[in-house]
């Protein structure tokens, strides 16, 4: 079906091509969830995000919250390196409002760049039929700027209210403490990215659809150790390996002092990820929960690489007319920056989805297959403080 569509896609209207384009991206997404109990999970909240766009209806989404909440009236200091790591966190604690936010931002300085300019390569554009004027470049990197801090900003709102679902319903009374120290980590990104936005950039971009997929598949699932798989591991881990990209790759002094402070924070949410699941995955459940889960990872860590396309901004500027969604497409999967963003994502991600045991021989020939095999080897969160990553990214920035 799909080859014949693209025999016939040249000779249809650009508008009419995007209709059918999107339609088929949706279809695209459904059919590369192989595992059928990963497609029935999905299903539901993938109806809610792609067809009916509920993140971008309307100001707020309602999404229905079913878990148990788990309590323990012997407060018993139950998990040593939890507990070190509520330590760590209560040290680490920072205010938003300290930054410095008279700090002059003007995102379309080519001198200080917010992200590298090849993450809308104009060469790449040039082999695709796409004319970007040289004056347009920084306007369309201020706009791809502005949509990623924006699904940041999202994203960090979901791990806002995933943090207090999980400070709930962890079984571990030392990960309780610590979820406390989560959840206002995760205000505080919230505030801090929210305030950049406003003030510095001057644009936001509503949610990903694909985002809200994923953050709807987690807020709506009963089960504990999902939510600390899907949050902590997977949306934490890529969010890690991004703000690490910008970081490393911005002159913007605001942004940067911003993003030190939300890497370290992340870090220990990852590694609070895994120590919380590894012994659970290890020891409490059955091979067919495991293999539900080890699928699951999978499919959402294709999802997370594959499918940020940055459609929204694409809206912004083409709307449907001269340039198509194929076009744009190929351009943000093929610029050199957006190469590098998605590797570095994969860094941070697969190795933790190994740490804690779903990475089995089973699974490990679909990563390979996908080109995720090179990431086995990498250091998971136990392993790399966020201290050390900014260390790591000072030091390759400079050499």
């Amino acid at each position: 079906m799909f080859a014949q569509i693209d025999r016939i896609r040249p000779l249809l209207s650009p508008m009419v091509q995007n209709r059918v384009d999107e339609m088929l991206d949706v279809v695209d997404i459904m059919t590369e969830m192989k595992n059928p109990r990963v497609l029935r999970s999905m299903a539901p909240s993938a109806m809610r995000g792609l067809l009916l766009k509920s993140g971008k209806r309307g100001e707020v989404s309602e999404m229905p919250a079913n878990h148990q909440a788990h309590f323990n009236w012997n407060y018993p200091h139950d998990h040593p390196q939890m507990h070190a790591l509520y330590e760590r966190a209560k040290l680490g604690q920072w205010n938003g409002s300290s930054l410095a936010w008279s700090t002059p931002v003007d995102p379309l300085d080519p001198r200080v760049t917010l992200a590298p300019l090849d993450m809308i390569d104009l060469k790449v554009a040039k082999k695709l039929g796409i004319t970007i004027k040289t004056a347009d470049h920084p306007k369309m990197m201020h706009d791809l700027s502005s949509w990623l801090l924006s699904q940041f900003l999202h994203g960090e709102q979901g791990a806002l209210m995933a943090a207090a679902q999980v400070t709930e319903s962890v079984q571990f009374f030392d990960g309780k403490l610590y979820g406390a120290t989560q959840v206002m980590d995760e205000g505080r990104h919230v505030e801090v990215f929210h305030r950049y936005l406003s003030e510095k950039l001057g644009k936001m971009y509503p949610i990903n659809d694909n985002l809200f997929v994923i953050i709807d598949a987690l807020m709506t699932d009963s089960r504990w150790d999902m939510k600390f798989l899907g949050m902590q591991i997977m949306v934490e881990g890529v969010a890690l390996g991004a703000f690490s990209f910008l970081y490393q790759s911005s002159t913007e002094p605001l942004l940067k002092e911003l993003l030190k402070y939300v890497i370290q924070d992340e870090a220990r949410h990852v590694h609070y990820g895994v120590l919380a699941l590894k012994e659970h995955i290890a020891d409490n459940l059955s091979p067919k929960e495991r293999d539900e889960r080890e699928d699951w990872a999978y499919e959402v860590a294709l999802l997370m690489r594959n499918r940020f396309m940055a459609y929204e901004v694409y809206e912004d500027w083409y709307g449907g007319t001269r340039v198509t969604r194929d076009q744009w497409r190929q351009l943000v999967t093929n610029s050199p920056g957006m190469l590098r963003f998605r590797h570095t994502m994969m860094t941070r991600l697969v190795p933790n989805i190994r740490d804690i045991g779903l990475l089995t021989q089973r699974i490990r020939p679909y990563y390979v297959k996908s080109g995720m095999g090179q990431y086995f080897g990498g250091l998971a969160a136990p392993e790399l403080t966020g201290e050390q990553m900014i260390a790591e990214l000072d030091q390759s920035r400079m050499a």
